[in-house]
Formats: C-alpha cells, sequence, structure tokens
C-alpha cells in the first residue's frame, strides 16, 4: 500500500518520526503549554481524508482550521500554484499582476451589496486589523463593539476584540473594545423563551450598550456573522438586519467578520448572505483559498473606500496580494463555481448533516443541542440536559472531553473541538457516503461522552 503522496508505509513512518522529533527540539507551537504537548503528525492529504503518523487514515471533520473548504490536495488549485510559480513567484503589492486583480475581481462579485474594493492581508488577524483601522480613520472616532462568545484573531487588536479567553492574557484594558453579549438562545444572557424574544432583547442590549458607551465615540461593531470557534450560534432571524439598523442610526461602521464562515462553509458565499444585510466592511481569509498559501482580506464598501481617494490609507503589507496566494484563491473560487461546492455544503447540511446530528441528540443524554448550516455545525455536550451544565468548563477541558475525542480519533475521525463541543465541519467538498461515515463514528465516540453525564 502507498499513501497519496507515493511514499509506502513504512517510508512515511520514518519521515514522521523524524518531523516529530525536530517538531519537538524546535518549534514552538501556539495557544500551548509547550512542556506537555504531543502534537499529531499528518503525514498526506487528499480530499476529505489526512493520514497520521502511523498511516492511519483520518476523515477530517474539522478541515483542519475550518479552512480547507476545498479539501486537500485539489488538483486545480494544486496546478494552478505550480504554473503561477513558474511564471512569477512574488512581487511586490505596489505593482500590478494578473492573478491579484483577477481574485479581487472574483472576490468582489461574491459579496454583497457594493463591496467592489478588496485590501489583501496576509490571514484574518491582520484583515480584522486593518478593518477596524479603516473604520476608525474613517469616522474619527475610537471604540469598537465586539461580542463575548467570539473570536477575531491573534494579532493585538484582533486578539482584544476577541470575545473568549484567549484575549485574557493579552487584554489590558487600553484597546477602545467594549465588549457586549450576542443572541445565543441555548445559553441566554436575557432569560428569552423563543428565538423572536432572544433577537429583541439582544438589539435592546446593543442599543443600550451604544447609549451608555457615547454614539459619537464608537467608530465600529464588529461581529462573526455566524462565530464559529466560539459555538457556531446562527443568529436569530432580524437580529443582523437590526445591528445595521442601529449602525446606520448612529453613524457606526459594520464590520462582518467573514474569516471562518465566508466561502462557502455555511452554504452561501458568505454567512451574512442567509440574512440579506450588506456590511461596510468584510473580513475573509481561509476558506478564500482554503489555506492553500496564506491570504486574507478586507472587502470595502464605497462610502470607506472613498475616505482614501485623496487621502494615504496609512497601511500596508510586504505580502498584500501575493501572487501564489491570489493564484490559489482564483483557482479556488473558479473550481468552487464550476463544480457547485458552495451548493453542495447547503445540500449535506440540509439533508445529511443538519437531520443526522439531530437524530443523535435524541438518542445521546450527552448532547444539549445540535445547531449550524451547511457544512458547520456545533454539537454542545452537557453533563446535565436538564441544567445543561457543559461537559467541559468555559475555557478549559475534562476528562470527559478528551475521553470522547479520543474515541473518535481512535475511530478514524478528526474532530475540531472547543472546551464543551465538538464542532461538525467537514470540507464543502463531502460527499453523502463520507458525511454519514462521519456520523457513524460520532454515533460511537457519543457513548463515551454518556457516560459522564448524570
Amino acid at each position: 500500500m502507498t499513501l497519496p503522496h507515493g511514499l509506502t508505509p513504512e517510508a512515511a513512518r520514518e519521515r514522521a518520526a523524524r518531523a516529530y522529533d525536530l517538531d519537538r527540539k524546535h518549534v514552538f507551537h501556539s495557544w500551548s503549554a509547550q512542556k506537555s504537548l504531543n502534537p499529531m503528525v499528518i503525514t498526506a492529504a487528499q480530499g476529505c481524508y489526512v493520514w497520521d503518523g502511523d498511516g492511519n487514515r483520518l476523515l477530517d471533520f474539522s478541515s483542519q482550521m475550518v479552512n480547507t473548504n476545498i479539501g486537500h490536495q485539489h488538483p486545480k488549485v494544486v496546478a494552478a500554484i505550480q504554473e503561477q510559480a513558474a511564471t512569477l513567484c512574488t512581487i511586490g503589492p505596489a505593482y500590478v499582476n494578473d492573478a491579484r486583480s483577477e481574485a479581487a475581481r472574483l472576490i468582489a462579485e461574491r459579496t454583497p451589496g457594493e463591496l467592489n474594493r478588496i485590501f489583501f492581508t496576509n490571514g484574518g488577524a491582520d484583515a480584522v486589523e486593518h478593518a477596524v483601522r479603516m473604520a476608525r480613520l474613517h469616522t474619527g472616532r475610537y471604540k469598537v463593539l465586539a461580542r463575548y462568545r467570539s473570536y477575531h484573531g491573534g494579532t493585538e487588536t484582533a486578539i482584544n476584540l476577541t470575545g473568549d479567553p484567549r484575549r485574557w492574557p493579552n487584554d489590558h484594558g487600553n484597546a477602545g473594545v467594549v465588549h457586549f453579549f450576542g443572541p445565543f438562545l441555548y445559553r441566554s444572557q436575557f432569560h428569552a423563551a423563543t428565538e423572536a424574544e432572544e433577537c429583541e432583547r439582544a438589539l435592546r442590549h446593543l442599543e443600550q450598550t451604544i447609549e451608555l458607551e457615547g454614539p459619537g465615540t464608537i467608530a465600529a461593531v464588529i461581529l462573526e456573522s455566524v462565530p464559529g470557534t466560539a459555538g457556531i450560534m446562527v443568529p436569530p432571524a432580524g437580529y443582523l438586519a437590526g445591528v445595521r439598523e442601529l449602525c446606520d442610526r448612529y453613524g457606526i461602521v459594520f464590520i462582518a467578520d467573514e474569516v471562518m464562515a465566508g466561502f462557502g462553509r455555511t452554504g452561501r458565499w458568505f454567512a451574512i448572505d442567509h440574512f440579506d444585510v450588506a456590511p461596510d466592511l468584510i473580513t475573509f481569509a481561509k476558506g478564500v483559498n482554503s489555506g492553500y498559501v496564506p491570504l486574507g482580506g478586507v472587502a470595502i464598501a464605497p462610502h470607506i473606500a472613498a475616505t482614501f481617494d485623496d487621502r494615504p490609507y496609512p497601511g500596508g503589507l510586504t505580502y498584500s496580494g501575493h501572487p501564489l496566494a491570489t493564484a490559489a484563491a482564483v483557482a479556488t473560487i473558479t473550481a468552487m463555481t464550476e463544480e457547485r461546492i458552495v451548493e453542495n455544503a447547503a445540500d449535506m447540511g440540509e439533508r445529511i448533516l443538519g437531520p443526522g446530528l439531530r437524530e443523535l441528540a435524541e438518542r445521546h443524554p450527552s448532547v444539549g443541542e445540535v445547531r449550524g448550516l451547511g457544512v458547520f455545525w456545533a454539537v454542545e455536550l452537557v453533563r446535565d440536559r436538564a441544567t445543561r451544565e457543559p461537559l467541559a468548563p468555559y475555557g478549559g477541558t475534562s476528562p470527559a472531553m478528551t475521553e470522547t475525542v479520543a474515541a473518535a480519533r481512535a475511530a478514524g475521525l478528526l474532530l475540531f473541538v472547543n472546551f464543551n463541543r465538538l464542532h461538525v465541519v467537514p470540507p464543502c467538498i463531502v460527499g453523502e457516503a463520507e458525511a454519514k461515515e462521519g456520523l457513524a463514528i460520532l454515533d460511537q465516540a457519543l457513548t463515551v461522552a454518556d457516560g459522564h453525564t448524570v
């Protein structure tokens, strides 16, 4: 047997052992205490599958960092990178190149409203940094409102905007960020009983926050259209439209963070398309080229872009619109269109993943709620359905979660995990057979979680 890259299992294991040894000696990992790490080695990947250092094949229901939307090693994207490398590997951002220009056109064609100017970055965090900078310069204000239970990136501004525990060691209270509660009916802060009540009360809370902070001091409201790592909480009908109305009323810039939810993940090109709302700025990354080469960006509405018609924009990056990254984006967006990959994500969510996860929830007492769209789902695990006590504490993990995830991996399923949640986020290309395979393995793993319920 050979792996997708042509190596025998024996050769792959030797390579994996060397890679692991060098990693532990020299690589400093993000978000981790270095001494206790035991990272998994990946030796190959193809489509919806990866192979670990022992040659085991695992169904990738994590899409790695929820970014390989088009799957691993898509031949059209690989070929585009190879062709671009042979033509023009790199060029400075001040010079026009066809890959960047075409990528900008393709992205602008798919953004909602008139967001037709694209500023390219290296990834999602610096896209957020620049979106906030644009909003502050456009309005002449400084404060930015962001929700609790959110993630916006690891750079200085982005991590302070973030509403999860990763912010805490980096937050000194001087970033000009004010946090508020977004809608999340399962763990409502507003004592709501229905989605309509949750929406109305969350909007009232946001408006009160604006009023108490001073509308004339607030540059932007930033929201993940559908929060990702924080829990895939799909906003209730009318919420994002209500945020849009509040921003218009008070002259505040509305930034939609689509870094994780964009480019097909929810079954639409952008998650905000589900809600018929056009923000002033959209941040994107991840799925724009499935992470094959680092790329992110900001899609900009005309009235924001016009601020810099005669006034230089004070920001840039050496690799803004890098040819290899934007060539990968062109190939990714083209393949997604031709192969109807966005439509496939919507179909898999509606026909297979959504019904399948709801069926699992009925049978497993450890499942408090499932929620999502497209190929973007969260399974909320609880110790007690009545009290909704989570299976792991907010900001931490537990033996129950560790055992559940280990059981899934032992059976051949790689999951995205955050606190007490399992995220079911396969590539947008996932087929019916692969989706059902993943659900069957998840069914087995949930029996482990059930053993920790009361």
